[in-house]
């Protein structure tokens, strides 16, 4: 166990779902004090953890949460705009061992999907601004975006005493687990190899891309970018027919529009498809209701 925060004695009040903390880390402030207000949005954050319990080991303690944005591509920064923030928004769990990476949707909901690294698949952990940069031993780099404000100083004073050099054989880096029974998802395969869960996966996500306006992001849980991509193809396509309708009564400029605009419609279904297949690799279950194991 890391001890590093020493804490004035307080009242101790049930942790919600009885879920395993370090009191002396987690409630305390970057200069080593108890503050009741980081009592309290801690304790706010936790609740938003009912599951957690399933994943956590034996004697694992819960030293922080924080909100974060996940790792995001130039192209979805591109394509969603400032939106992309709103879009990846996540919960950082860190612990005595290892940091769970949670997505959620706007509201922080779970979305059945979760992931973890181990200290010791890092090469380098830091806090540059308010981004969380992993460097894993395996080479990739991550970049989570927009910790907190106030987890900022915790977080780098509480990095400074995670065991980066522990030893478990372990260059991973960043893997999914199952939401139902918790072991390590294989990268690239939409099944959990132990249980038999199915996920929302690329193949799906592209058909329906092609095939359906916003197909792709209805598919990965995303309404809202769906209809926005219904609205840009039915734009693309109304300026198509206009230009097709202009040529025809010989208004000669209008050709140029019987050429672009479809160029632009192909560009935007291989935009969507891309985004859809990134948006699957968060590994949603297909099904809500998960059923026991």
């Amino acid at each position: 166990m890391i001890k590093m925060f020493g804490i004035r004695k307080h009242k101790e009040s049930p942790i919600p779902f009885d879920l395993s903390v370090n009191r002396e880390t987690i409630f305390s402030d970057y200069k080593k004090k108890y503050r009741k207000g980081i009592e309290s949005r801690q304790r706010s954050m936790l609740k938003m953890l009912p599951f957690l319990n399933t994943f956590l080991v034996e004697c694992e303690e819960i030293f922080l949460v924080t909100t974060a944005c996940s790792p995001v591509s130039f192209i979805e920064r591109f394509w969603t705009g400032l939106n992309v923030f709103d879009l990846k928004r996540s919960i950082l769990v860190f612990t005595d061992r290892r940091i769970f990476h949670v997505p959620v949707t706007g509201r922080y909901s779970y979305k059945n999907s979760i992931a973890h690294f181990y200290y010791s698949d890092c090469k380098s952990l830091r806090v540059k601004g308010l981004t969380l940069i992993a460097v894993y031993k395996n080479g990739v780099k991550e970049r989570f975006h927009h910790i907190a404000v106030r987890e900022e100083k915790k977080l780098k004073a509480l990095l400074k005493f995670l065991p980066l050099e522990a030893s478990c054989g372990r260059t991973k880096g960043r893997v999914h687990l199952c939401p139902r029974c918790t072991e390590e998802l294989e990268e690239g395969r939409f099944i959990c190899g132990n249980c038999g869960l199915k996920f929302k996966d690329k193949a799906t996500a592209r058909k329906i891309s092609i095939l359906y306006p916003g197909g792709g992001y209805f598919y990965t849980g995303h309404p809202c970018l769906g209809f926005g991509d219904i609205g840009v193809e039915i734009i693309l396509l109304g300026f198509f027919v206009l230009s097709f309708i202009f040529n025809r009564k010989g208004v000669s400029c209008c050709v140029w529009g019987m050429y672009i605009f479809p160029m632009a419609l192909l560009f935007e279904k291989m935009l969507t498809v891309y985004h859809s297949n990134i948006l699957v690799k968060e590994y949603i279950p297909k099904r809500k209701d998960m059923g026991a194991i």
